[in-house]
């Protein structure tokens, strides 16, 4: 079942779409609800390739190069793209190792993109946001913000502050008609955590999950599509949780 939304006229900014992941997913769905999407992250070609692949389905899109730890970056991007309605707060990495071994690098490489990161992309469209009347901003966090698991301590960190980032931001910018909510994701087959998941080394976490599977991208069209619409306009602040139930699996 295909899902979509009437995002006509809508410009809707997509952060960390180049790789085959929810970035991506998320820019195709929303080409084909209607809406102008602006794709965004660093690695220019692989944007250029999805805009391609869009515009050839009948959709509209640009790609913008974007790095989110960067503030100038992310100002430049932001000035290129114009008014934008909705910011997608995307872009993220992942470095598996147990809390010992991860280095100091490996902290600062983490949290610069998914926690600093997320903050430069919100802060900065909502800025615009604000002299146009109002706007939308989507975060991606994780499950992980709410629950440890081995070999995530950065990524569990930064997603924990992803979580109340969107909490603290919808608090403030209420006033200003601009709405922050975010996707909770579980654990899904994507470019970050597909040779974590694949395989023997993930089936004892698969078989923790209530609905006994990962999810599939497609699971994620319906709460990306309430959160974008209209459909939402009363929501902020709030945290949308798509993981098969792994949160409430008993041990």
């Amino acid at each position: 079942m295909t899902l979509t939304a009437d995002l006509t006229g809508q410009r809707i900014l997509v952060t960390g779409a180049s790789s085959e992941g929810f970035g991506a997913h998320f820019a195709r769905l929303l080409a084909k609800s209607g809406a102008h999407v602006i794709v965004t992250a660093r690695r220019l070609p692989a944007l250029e390739a999805l805009v391609e692949e869009i515009r050839s389905t009948g959709g509209s899109a640009e790609a913008i190069r974007m790095d989110v730890a960067d503030l100038a970056s992310v100002r430049e991007g932001m000035a290129a793209a114009g008014a934008i309605d909705t910011c997608i707060n995307n872009a993220g990495v992942a470095v598996t190792k147990r809390a010992l071994d991860q280095t100091e690098d490996d902290y600062d490489f983490v949290m610069g993109i998914n926690l600093k990161g997320a903050w430069n992309v919100a802060t900065e469209a909502a800025r615009g946001m604000r002299e146009r009347g109002g706007g939308n901003i989507i975060n991606t966090a994780s499950i992980t913000g709410f629950q440890t698991a081995a070999g995530t301590g950065p990524y569990a960190v930064s997603k924990a502050g992803v979580l109340h980032m969107t909490r603290q931001l919808a608090m403030e910018l209420a006033r200003f008609n601009i709405r922050v909510n975010a996707l909770a994701p579980g654990y899904f087959l994507a470019d970050i955590n597909r040779d974590q998941l694949s395989g023997e080394a993930g089936e004892p976490l698969r078989k923790r999950i209530a609905m006994r599977r990962y999810g599939e991208l497609p699971d994620l069209d319906g709460p990306l599509l309430l959160l974008a619409s209209d459909a939402s306009r009363f929501m902020t602040g709030s945290i949308l949780t798509v993981d098969g139930g792994h949160l409430v699996h008993s041990l």
